[in-house]
């Protein structure tokens, strides 16, 4: 018929319905496209979801996590390590940490580490975790490795052992600790944190993101590109630390003060390590802050992880540095019985 859509088709007759065919073909294979990859896509969300919360629940709790390791079990079965991890330190770079210094460490006692709870931090909490791993291997000379903040941890956990316990630690190492707040060289960040996190105010995840990146960024100076990526994927993949958890630590740190220690860890020996070129904590300041403060404690020597990158507590990044250390320290302190070359079980 004249006027109808075929006959004013320039293409001839039955051009309109190939091309209707035409587009619905490719509708069908276009939704089927979108259909696979929407499916795929929920499928990948809904399983890291699932392991999202299977991480929290696991981890609602502090718990001791141990490295086997049969040299230490065997000639030191009645002494042990524990690793107090640092800011933002998730288990499993904690464990990352034991292993790089485990050469080391192994020379004197079995490793562990505490895992903090997602829940946020409770020294109370992180006290009776302890005591029940000391109480389960029968442990009886303890060594405490404060990791950055985790030397602040270290040093009050250790005093409430002696206290409510009647345990001694036999030594305190904190690797770049801060002494206190003021010691922490980032201050608009880290105040910020603890404000919100003391006014009720929670940081979404999607906020997280641009915090890690900015946060390391802006001590790119100690870094490579290659870490800030590493360590900002890393703290937003399921097995990070909770928004909860690092926001009680930085309060912790804000409100710490080693003075109600002092006078309280008896017999302890402690030594401080780090880097001058330490853009996260004041390496001056807080070493000078520890040794007067615990002056009856304290080793006189000053050792100091030059050549580390970063700069700031990274035994995992750079055990080579690290290990000497400490190889040093426990020779000095702890010297091993003489036995012909073998070590002599505790």
């Amino acid at each position: 018929m004249p006027g109808t859509t075929e006959d004013n088709d320039p293409r001839g007759p039955g051009a309109a319905e190939a091309r209707v065919l035409r587009h619905a073909a490719e509708l069908k294979r276009f939704s089927r496209r979108n259909f696979l990859f929407g499916a795929g896509s929920a499928s990948l969300l809904a399983a890291d979801m699932l392991f999202t919360r299977r991480v929290q629940a696991e981890r609602r709790v502090h718990k001791i996590l141990t490295v086997p390791d049969e040299t230490a079990e065997k000639y030191f079965p009645n002494a042990s390590w524990f690793l107090f991890p640092g800011y933002k330190t998730s288990w499993e770079e904690a464990l990352w940490i034991l292993n790089a210094l485990r050469g080391s460490l192994n020379q004197r006692g079995q490793l562990a580490a505490v895992g903090y709870s997602n829940m946020g931090l409770d020294i109370d909490q992180i006290v009776i975790a302890v005591v029940e791993h000391v109480r389960a291997l029968k442990l009886t000379r303890l060594y405490f490795y404060g990791h950055s903040f985790g030397g602040m941890v270290a040093t009050q956990v250790a005093a409430r052992l002696r206290e409510l316990h009647g345990l001694e630690v036999a030594f305190i190492l904190l690797d770049s600790s801060p002494y206190s707040r003021y010691d922490v060289l980032d201050q608009s960040w880290f105040e910020g944190v603890v404000l919100l996190y003391e006014s009720g105010f929670r940081f979404p995840t999607v906020l997280r993101g641009g915090y890690e990146l900015g946060e390391r960024m802006l001590h790119k100076d100690e870094r490579s590109w290659g870490q800030i990526l590493d360590q900002t994927l890393e703290q937003l993949a399921p097995i990070a630390p909770s928004n909860v958890l690092i926001q009680s630590e930085s309060a912790y740190i804000y409100h710490f003060d080693a003075r109600r220690f002092a006078g309280h860890l008896g017999g302890t020996r402690m030594a401080f390590i780090g880097n001058p070129r330490d853009q996260t904590v004041d390496y001056e300041t807080a070493r000078d802050s520890w040794t007067l403060t615990f002056k009856d404690n304290m080793d006189p020597e000053t050792l100091r992880t030059d050549g580390a990158r970063p700069a700031h507590a990274s035994p995992g990044w750079s055990p080579s540095v690290y290990r000497p250390i400490i190889d040093t320290l426990q020779d000095g302190l702890f010297p091993l019985p003489s036995g012909g070359g073998k070590r002599t079980a505790f």
